[in-house]
Protein backbone atom coordinates (compact mmCIF):
# COMPACT_ATOMS: atom_id res chain seq x y z
CA UNK A 1 0.00 0.00 0.00
CA UNK A 2 2.89 2.33 0.66
CA UNK A 3 4.34 1.73 -2.80
CA UNK A 4 1.03 2.37 -4.59
CA UNK A 5 -0.27 5.01 -2.17
CA UNK A 6 -1.46 7.37 -4.94
CA UNK A 7 -3.57 4.65 -6.53
CA UNK A 8 -5.16 3.87 -3.17
CA UNK A 9 -5.78 7.58 -2.69
CA UNK A 10 -7.67 7.63 -5.99
CA UNK A 11 -9.79 4.70 -4.81
CA UNK A 12 -10.56 6.37 -1.48
CA UNK A 13 -13.54 8.57 -2.61
CA UNK A 14 -15.29 5.59 -4.19
CA UNK A 15 -14.57 3.46 -1.11
CA UNK A 16 -16.05 6.12 1.18
CA UNK A 17 -19.11 6.35 -1.07
CA UNK A 18 -19.79 2.62 -0.84
CA UNK A 19 -19.23 2.51 2.92
CA UNK A 20 -21.55 5.47 3.64
CA UNK A 21 -24.30 4.84 1.09
CA UNK A 22 -24.16 1.06 0.52
CA UNK A 23 -22.71 -0.82 3.48
CA UNK A 24 -23.73 1.37 6.41
CA UNK A 25 -27.46 1.41 5.41
CA UNK A 26 -27.42 -2.41 5.41
CA UNK A 27 -27.91 -2.21 9.19
CA UNK A 28 -31.43 -1.11 8.31
CA UNK A 29 -32.42 -4.69 7.48
CA UNK A 30 -32.65 -5.26 11.24
CA UNK A 31 -35.94 -3.34 11.09
CA UNK A 32 -37.47 -6.34 9.31
CA UNK A 33 -37.13 -8.34 12.53
CA UNK A 34 -38.43 -5.60 14.84
CA UNK A 35 -41.61 -3.74 15.63
CA UNK A 36 -39.77 -0.61 14.59
CA UNK A 37 -40.66 2.73 16.08
CA UNK A 38 -38.89 5.91 14.90
CA UNK A 39 -39.06 7.26 18.45
CA UNK A 40 -37.29 4.24 19.95
CA UNK A 41 -34.78 3.91 17.16
CA UNK A 42 -33.05 0.90 15.70
CA UNK A 43 -31.60 -0.35 18.97
CA UNK A 44 -34.59 0.42 21.18
CA UNK A 45 -37.40 -1.17 19.15
CA UNK A 46 -38.88 -4.51 20.21
CA UNK A 47 -37.76 -7.68 18.43
CA UNK A 48 -40.48 -9.78 16.80
CA UNK A 49 -38.38 -12.29 14.83
CA UNK A 50 -39.96 -13.55 11.61
CA UNK A 51 -43.44 -12.24 12.40
CA UNK A 52 -43.51 -9.82 9.45
CA UNK A 53 -42.31 -12.50 7.05
CA UNK A 54 -44.99 -14.92 8.25
CA UNK A 55 -47.68 -12.28 7.79
CA UNK A 56 -46.39 -11.40 4.33
CA UNK A 57 -46.29 -14.99 3.07
CA UNK A 58 -49.78 -15.67 4.44
CA UNK A 59 -51.15 -12.42 3.01
CA UNK A 60 -53.51 -12.98 0.03
CA UNK A 61 -51.61 -10.21 -1.80
CA UNK A 62 -48.37 -12.23 -1.78
CA UNK A 63 -49.23 -14.57 -4.67
CA UNK A 64 -50.66 -11.71 -6.73
CA UNK A 65 -47.58 -9.56 -6.18
CA UNK A 66 -45.26 -12.49 -6.90
CA UNK A 67 -47.12 -13.34 -10.11
CA UNK A 68 -47.18 -9.74 -11.39
CA UNK A 69 -43.52 -9.15 -10.52
CA UNK A 70 -42.36 -12.47 -11.96
CA UNK A 71 -44.24 -12.02 -15.25
CA UNK A 72 -42.89 -8.49 -15.77
CA UNK A 73 -39.35 -9.63 -14.88
CA UNK A 74 -39.64 -12.58 -17.28
CA UNK A 75 -40.88 -10.34 -20.09
CA UNK A 76 -37.97 -8.00 -19.41
CA UNK A 77 -35.48 -10.87 -19.56
CA UNK A 78 -36.94 -12.41 -22.72
CA UNK A 79 -37.69 -9.27 -24.76
CA UNK A 80 -35.41 -6.52 -23.45
CA UNK A 81 -32.18 -8.33 -22.57
CA UNK A 82 -31.50 -9.51 -26.18
CA UNK A 83 -32.42 -6.11 -27.66
CA UNK A 84 -29.08 -4.32 -26.93
CA UNK A 85 -27.18 -7.34 -28.24
CA UNK A 86 -29.12 -7.34 -31.52
CA UNK A 87 -28.75 -3.56 -31.92
CA UNK A 88 -25.01 -3.72 -31.16
CA UNK A 89 -24.58 -6.43 -33.82
CA UNK A 90 -26.48 -4.32 -36.34
CA UNK A 91 -24.44 -1.20 -35.52
CA UNK A 92 -21.23 -3.21 -35.81
CA UNK A 93 -22.11 -4.05 -39.41
CA UNK A 94 -22.35 -0.37 -40.43
CA UNK A 95 -19.15 0.51 -42.23
CA UNK A 96 -19.75 4.27 -42.73
CA UNK A 97 -18.58 5.77 -39.44
CA UNK A 98 -20.64 8.98 -39.80
CA UNK A 99 -23.94 7.08 -40.02
CA UNK A 100 -22.87 4.75 -37.25
CA UNK A 101 -22.10 7.62 -34.84
CA UNK A 102 -25.31 9.44 -35.79
CA UNK A 103 -27.47 6.37 -35.15
CA UNK A 104 -25.68 5.72 -31.85
CA UNK A 105 -26.40 9.29 -30.74
CA UNK A 106 -30.09 9.01 -31.59
CA UNK A 107 -30.57 5.69 -29.76
CA UNK A 108 -28.68 6.96 -26.67
CA UNK A 109 -30.96 9.99 -26.17
CA UNK A 110 -33.98 8.22 -24.57
CA UNK A 111 -31.77 6.89 -21.76
CA UNK A 112 -31.27 10.42 -20.44
CA UNK A 113 -35.00 11.12 -20.24
CA UNK A 114 -36.69 10.68 -16.88
CA UNK A 115 -39.56 8.25 -16.46
CA UNK A 116 -41.86 11.23 -15.94
CA UNK A 117 -41.11 12.39 -19.48
CA UNK A 118 -41.49 8.85 -20.84
CA UNK A 119 -44.88 8.53 -19.12
CA UNK A 120 -45.95 11.90 -20.54
CA UNK A 121 -44.93 10.89 -24.07
CA UNK A 122 -46.80 7.61 -23.67
CA UNK A 123 -49.91 9.48 -22.58
CA UNK A 124 -49.74 11.83 -25.56
CA UNK A 125 -49.40 8.91 -27.98
CA UNK A 126 -51.73 6.36 -26.39
CA UNK A 127 -54.57 8.30 -24.77
CA UNK A 128 -58.04 7.81 -26.26
CA UNK A 129 -58.61 11.58 -26.15
CA UNK A 130 -56.68 12.63 -29.23
CA UNK A 131 -53.72 10.27 -28.90
CA UNK A 132 -51.73 9.83 -32.12
CA UNK A 133 -51.81 6.02 -32.03
CA UNK A 134 -55.53 5.84 -31.30
CA UNK A 135 -56.34 8.36 -33.99
CA UNK A 136 -54.54 6.12 -36.50
CA UNK A 137 -56.29 3.02 -35.17
CA UNK A 138 -59.65 4.72 -35.43
CA UNK A 139 -58.91 5.67 -39.03
CA UNK A 140 -57.74 2.17 -39.95
CA UNK A 141 -59.90 -0.10 -37.78
CA UNK A 142 -62.76 2.18 -36.80
CA UNK A 143 -62.16 1.77 -33.05
CA UNK A 144 -59.82 2.90 -30.30
CA UNK A 145 -57.87 0.85 -27.72
CA UNK A 146 -57.56 2.07 -24.16
CA UNK A 147 -53.87 1.22 -23.74
CA UNK A 148 -53.39 3.26 -20.57
CA UNK A 149 -56.15 1.62 -18.54
CA UNK A 150 -56.37 -1.88 -20.00
CA UNK A 151 -54.81 -4.65 -17.84
CA UNK A 152 -54.13 -6.66 -21.02
CA UNK A 153 -51.98 -3.89 -22.52
CA UNK A 154 -50.16 -2.83 -19.35
CA UNK A 155 -47.28 -5.33 -19.54
CA UNK A 156 -46.58 -4.88 -23.29
CA UNK A 157 -46.65 -1.12 -22.74
CA UNK A 158 -44.16 -1.32 -19.86
CA UNK A 159 -41.75 -3.57 -21.78
CA UNK A 160 -42.08 -1.38 -24.88
CA UNK A 161 -41.09 1.68 -22.84
CA UNK A 162 -38.06 -0.11 -21.39
CA UNK A 163 -36.90 -1.29 -24.82
CA UNK A 164 -37.27 2.20 -26.31
CA UNK A 165 -35.53 3.92 -23.39
CA UNK A 166 -32.66 1.58 -22.52
CA UNK A 167 -31.78 -0.47 -25.60
CA UNK A 168 -29.48 2.16 -27.08
CA UNK A 169 -27.59 2.72 -23.85
CA UNK A 170 -27.29 -1.01 -23.32
CA UNK A 171 -25.28 -1.35 -26.53
CA UNK A 172 -22.32 0.56 -25.02
CA UNK A 173 -20.84 -2.47 -23.26
CA UNK A 174 -21.38 -4.79 -26.23
CA UNK A 175 -19.88 -2.32 -28.72
CA UNK A 176 -16.86 -1.98 -26.44
CA UNK A 177 -16.50 -5.77 -26.40
CA UNK A 178 -16.80 -5.88 -30.21
CA UNK A 179 -14.08 -3.24 -30.55
CA UNK A 180 -11.61 -5.64 -28.95
CA UNK A 181 -12.20 -8.42 -31.49
CA UNK A 182 -9.08 -9.20 -33.50
CA UNK A 183 -9.72 -8.11 -37.10
CA UNK A 184 -7.51 -10.91 -38.35
CA UNK A 185 -10.24 -13.35 -37.35
CA UNK A 186 -12.63 -11.64 -39.75
CA UNK A 187 -9.98 -11.63 -42.48
CA UNK A 188 -9.33 -15.34 -41.96
CA UNK A 189 -13.07 -16.03 -42.10
CA UNK A 190 -13.37 -14.08 -45.37
CA UNK A 191 -10.48 -16.08 -46.83
CA UNK A 192 -12.32 -19.27 -45.84
CA UNK A 193 -15.35 -18.03 -47.77
CA UNK A 194 -17.54 -16.99 -44.82
CA UNK A 195 -20.24 -14.47 -45.61
CA UNK A 196 -21.54 -11.81 -43.24
CA UNK A 197 -23.89 -14.14 -41.42
CA UNK A 198 -21.19 -16.79 -40.97
CA UNK A 199 -18.74 -14.17 -39.65
CA UNK A 200 -21.42 -12.94 -37.29
CA UNK A 201 -22.19 -16.44 -36.02
CA UNK A 202 -18.63 -17.83 -35.76
CA UNK A 203 -16.58 -14.70 -34.88
CA UNK A 204 -18.72 -11.91 -33.47
CA UNK A 205 -21.07 -13.84 -31.20
CA UNK A 206 -18.30 -15.97 -29.61
CA UNK A 207 -16.47 -12.73 -28.83
CA UNK A 208 -19.55 -11.47 -26.98
CA UNK A 209 -20.29 -14.72 -25.17
CA UNK A 210 -18.47 -13.96 -21.91
CA UNK A 211 -19.91 -10.42 -21.76
CA UNK A 212 -23.43 -11.74 -22.35
CA UNK A 213 -23.04 -14.37 -19.61
CA UNK A 214 -21.75 -11.88 -17.03
CA UNK A 215 -24.48 -9.33 -17.79
CA UNK A 216 -27.12 -12.07 -17.66
CA UNK A 217 -25.89 -13.15 -14.22
CA UNK A 218 -26.00 -9.55 -12.99
CA UNK A 219 -29.47 -9.10 -14.49
CA UNK A 220 -30.74 -12.15 -12.62
CA UNK A 221 -29.54 -10.55 -9.39
CA UNK A 222 -32.06 -7.75 -10.04
CA UNK A 223 -34.70 -10.08 -11.45
CA UNK A 224 -37.47 -8.88 -9.14
CA UNK A 225 -36.59 -5.19 -9.54
CA UNK A 226 -39.25 -4.05 -11.97
CA UNK A 227 -38.66 -0.34 -11.46
CA UNK A 228 -40.77 1.71 -9.05
CA UNK A 229 -40.99 5.00 -10.94
CA UNK A 230 -42.16 3.55 -14.22
CA UNK A 231 -44.77 1.24 -12.69
CA UNK A 232 -46.04 3.93 -10.33
CA UNK A 233 -46.46 6.47 -13.13
CA UNK A 234 -48.21 4.09 -15.52
CA UNK A 235 -50.51 2.36 -13.03
CA UNK A 236 -54.05 3.45 -12.20
CA UNK A 237 -57.16 2.05 -10.57
CA UNK A 238 -58.20 0.18 -13.73
CA UNK A 239 -54.95 -1.75 -14.33
CA UNK A 240 -53.98 -2.15 -10.66
CA UNK A 241 -54.66 -5.89 -10.78
CA UNK A 242 -51.58 -6.43 -12.96
CA UNK A 243 -49.63 -3.30 -12.04
CA UNK A 244 -49.08 -4.03 -8.35
CA UNK A 245 -45.53 -5.36 -7.87
CA UNK A 246 -43.18 -5.63 -4.90
CA UNK A 247 -41.63 -2.19 -5.53
CA UNK A 248 -44.94 -0.31 -5.50
CA UNK A 249 -46.24 -2.44 -2.63
CA UNK A 250 -43.25 -1.47 -0.48
CA UNK A 251 -43.94 2.19 -1.22
CA UNK A 252 -47.64 2.10 -0.43
CA UNK A 253 -47.23 0.01 2.72
CA UNK A 254 -43.99 1.51 4.01
CA UNK A 255 -44.33 5.19 3.13
CA UNK A 256 -48.04 5.92 2.93
CA UNK A 257 -49.10 3.58 5.76
CA UNK A 258 -45.96 3.85 7.91
CA UNK A 259 -45.40 0.07 8.20
CA UNK A 260 -41.61 0.39 8.12
CA UNK A 261 -40.77 -3.04 9.50
CA UNK A 262 -43.22 -4.87 7.26
CA UNK A 263 -42.05 -3.08 4.09
CA UNK A 264 -38.42 -3.75 5.03
CA UNK A 265 -39.24 -7.46 5.34
CA UNK A 266 -40.70 -7.39 1.82
CA UNK A 267 -37.59 -5.66 0.49
CA UNK A 268 -35.32 -8.14 2.27
CA UNK A 269 -37.25 -11.01 0.70
CA UNK A 270 -36.52 -9.52 -2.73
CA UNK A 271 -32.83 -9.20 -1.88
CA UNK A 272 -32.57 -12.82 -0.71
CA UNK A 273 -34.22 -14.03 -3.93
CA UNK A 274 -31.75 -11.93 -5.92
CA UNK A 275 -28.76 -13.43 -4.08
CA UNK A 276 -30.03 -16.97 -4.68
CA UNK A 277 -30.55 -16.28 -8.39
CA UNK A 278 -27.18 -14.62 -8.93
CA UNK A 279 -25.23 -17.36 -7.11
CA UNK A 280 -27.19 -20.10 -8.88
CA UNK A 281 -26.67 -18.50 -12.30
CA UNK A 282 -22.95 -18.08 -11.60
CA UNK A 283 -22.51 -21.75 -10.72
CA UNK A 284 -24.56 -22.84 -13.73
CA UNK A 285 -22.42 -20.69 -16.04
CA UNK A 286 -19.24 -22.28 -14.66
CA UNK A 287 -20.65 -25.78 -15.13
CA UNK A 288 -21.36 -24.91 -18.76
CA UNK A 289 -17.77 -23.80 -19.25
CA UNK A 290 -18.31 -20.05 -19.11
CA UNK A 291 -16.66 -17.49 -16.86
CA UNK A 292 -18.59 -16.41 -13.77
CA UNK A 293 -18.47 -13.53 -11.32
CA UNK A 294 -17.02 -15.31 -8.29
Amino acid sequence: MGKEKWLYLMVLPGLIYFIVFKYFPMWGVLIAFQDYSPFRGLLGSNWVGFEHFQYFFSNPDFLRLLRNTFILALYDLVFFFPAPIILALLLNEIRISFYKRAIQTFVYVPHFMSWVIIASISYVFLTTSGGVVNELLEGLLGEKINFLSSPDWFRPMIIGQIIWKETGWGTVIFLAALASVDQEQYEAAIVDGAGRFRRLWHVTLPALRSTIVILLILRLGNFLDTGFQQIYLMSNSLNRSVADVFDTYVYFVGITEGAFSYSTAVGLFKSVVGIVLIVGADRLAKKLGQGGLF
